[in-house]
């Protein structure tokens, strides 16, 4: 696939080795940066095919539902191919940086009084008029460009990576990581962590309760290829702490639940692990607790007895 005149740069995300969680894990694991893509999110991968390929059949308008990142991600790019976007979120239940990305470039951001899966019918059904184009990762465009960081991977590790961990909200980037190895003849293990509690869970990139592409999951799940745990609230919380805490990469709830899925997973001795961090932690700063504020008088004393 050649560059899109309407690319903004997405790909060739850094590849970070872990060196503190490897001791812990006893594996050789490195996080797959990405959300250090352009609007911040993996979305940019397949967003940027979906939206170049509307352009090209004439659309208007692209259409999605979203969580957040799938409406920054559309938003952008719709306005890099000069076509409208319409964003359909969930009321009162995406972050506040997120919708803001979108409305900055013009983005018609529309909140529906219901869940995620309620916007995306809406979604689905102005999807079929004439002029709009439905840019969720239904839109197989939107999982054929997301494949790219299979290759990318291997190439950046010179290696196929024993274990490949990312999130599992709609499925539709799991689809797209296991085909995209499929493609290249390369099975590594996949294991992806869901949030137990998925409509209402605090890792809200992944808060959806339908997954679109549920039941190719169990597809691949049914034939070994992927494998998928469900996740506490706690082991959500604590796998995002440790990948900001431990390695200083700083990303949002969900792209954590990778790393919760091999902290249960069990003997990972000697193994090459990749997790995808699917987006970055400027997306929901309120999940990082202020906590009480330190104001010290300008004297090091001041400051040395709030040290202790």
């Amino acid at each position: 696939m050649g560059l899109s005149p309407f690319s903004l740069g997405e790909g060739s995300t850094p590849l970070v080795r872990a060196t503190r969680l490897s001791a812990e894990l006893g594996c050789e694991l490195h996080l797959k940066c990405d959300g250090l893509n352009p609007t911040g999110s993996f979305k940019d991968r397949g967003m940027v095919l979906a939206v170049e390929r509307a352009h090209a059949a004439g659309a208007h308008a692209v259409v999605c539902a979203s969580t957040g990142n799938t409406a920054a991600s559309a938003a952008a790019y719709a306005a890099r191919a000069g076509l409208e976007a319409v964003v359909l979120t969930p009321a009162g239940a995406t972050a506040g940086p997120k919708r803001a990305q979108a409305r900055a470039v013009g983005a018609r951001v529309i909140e529906v009084r219901g869940t995620f899966d309620d916007a995306l019918r809406l979604c689905r059904e102005l999807g079929q008029r004439e002029g709009f184009v439905l840019v969720n990762s239904l839109n197989p465009d939107r999982v054929e460009g997301q494949k790219s960081i299979a290759a990318e991977l291997i190439d950046q590790l010179g290696r196929v990576p024993d274990i490949v961990a990312l999130p599992f909200g709609g499925g539709g980037n799991v689809s797209a990581v296991a085909a995209g190895f499929a493609d290249l003849g390369a099975a590594p293990r996949l294991i992806v962590g869901e949030a137990a509690e998925r409509p209402t869970t605090w890792a809200s990139a992944i808060r959806i309760g339908e997954p679109a592409h549920a039941e190719h999951v169990a597809t691949l799940v049914g034939s070994a290829r992927v494998e998928v745990l469900s996740l506490s609230e706690h082991e959500l919380a604590d796998a995002w702490q440790a990948v900001a805490r431990t390695e200083g990469v700083f990303c949002e709830p969900a792209s954590a639940a990778g790393v919760a899925a091999l902290k249960r997973v069990g003997s990972l001795d000697g193994l090459v692990a990749v997790a995808i961090l699917t987006g970055h932690g400027l997306k929901d700063p309120d999940a990082v607790a202020d906590g009480a504020q330190e104001v010290v008088e300008p004297t090091v004393e001041a400051v040395l007895a709030v040290l202790g």
